[in-house]
């Protein structure tokens, strides 16, 4: 892969994977069009990786926080647990320590619970994402779903729901969603997004929700690929190539979030919608044309 390359594809994935038109779907577009030699899972580690690295810088405080407030809320249960024999076995009358005192917490446990059905859906459905992501008629299929998502969403009037009032069973559901979003050309921002506004989430709160949402799903994605990454295959030619791929990625996602959080706000979704209706049909006209 050459440095212009890697560039390219550095600018598709961090435009794509969090503007809702799909990253998977316009990276598989753009190496079956260009006839781009498959650059191996390391080079879709990193550009992952680059696009994660957005996610932390822009939502910094959250994030910190949510980390912070996990592992208090891990010593509170155990501290329950002590008390619970206390007062069970030693005749003891203390009281429990409320687990979720603050939306920090709640947070905590809303991406738990919307990682789980991800988790699920991205491990089974492995295989088939792989074998679809070499038909270009997938891609185009899905991003036809995507552009029809954000219609939706462009409809959609916000809700008032912050994570003091969001169910679990809201989280669940959007975490389905962002499972299913897994398929190539099915924008994951576009259908976590779409899902929380239908859900009634806060429209500033659903963009943050959604994008923190990727985070263990990417370092999930992350691990299970690692495994299968032969680091004596690549040369510090391509290593070098890979690296700037990740840097463009990162700060074009950077971008691009400040830019969905706009998007989100002001109801700006049919523009992408239409985009997504023309490379859609774009790519199942050059399915056929091809065959």
């Amino acid at each position: 892969m050459s440095l212009l390359q890697s560039i390219l594809m550095g600018v598709i994935q961090g435009v794509t994977e969090f503007l809702p038109v799909s990253s998977s779907g316009h990276l598989a577009i753009f190496k079956a069009l260009f006839h781009i030699e498959e650059p191996g899972l390391l080079f879709d580690v990193l550009l992952h990786v680059g696009t994660l690295i957005a996610v932390f810088i822009v939502y910094f405080r959250d994030i910190w926080k949510m980390i912070v407030e996990f592992f208090l809320l891990l010593r509170d249960f155990f501290c329950n647990v002590g008390i619970f024999f206390k007062n069970h076995f030693g005749h003891g009358d203390q009281k429990y320590r409320r687990l979720v005192s603050n939306g920090y917490r709640k947070m905590d446990l809303l991406i738990i619970v919307a990682t789980i059905p991800t988790g699920i859906i991205g491990i089974v459905n492995s295989d088939f994402v792989e074998m679809a992501s070499e038909l270009l008629i997938v891609p185009g299929i899905c991003l036809i779903l995507t552009g029809i998502l954000l219609l939706v969403a462009e409809h959609t009037r916000g809700g008032s729901k912050t994570p003091k009032n969001i169910s679990y069973s809201n989280a669940f559901i959007v975490g389905i969603c962002q499972g299913i979003a897994t398929l190539p050309g099915l924008s994951r921002s576009g259908t976590t997004i779409t899902a929380c506004l239908v859900s009634g989430f806060n429209r500033k709160f659903a963009v943050k929700f959604s994008f923190i949402l990727s985070i263990p799903a990417i370092l999930g994605s992350l691990v299970f690929e690692l495994k299968d990454v032969e680091l004596a295959m690549v040369t510090s030619a391509d290593m070098l190539n890979y690296i700037v791929g990740m840097v463009v990625a990162g700060v074009v996602g950077f971008i691009c979030i400040k830019m969905m959080l706009l998007v989100v706000r002001e109801k700006k979704f049919v523009g992408f919608a239409i985009y997504c209706f023309i490379i859609g049909a774009i790519s199942i006209g050059t399915y056929f044309y091809m065959a």
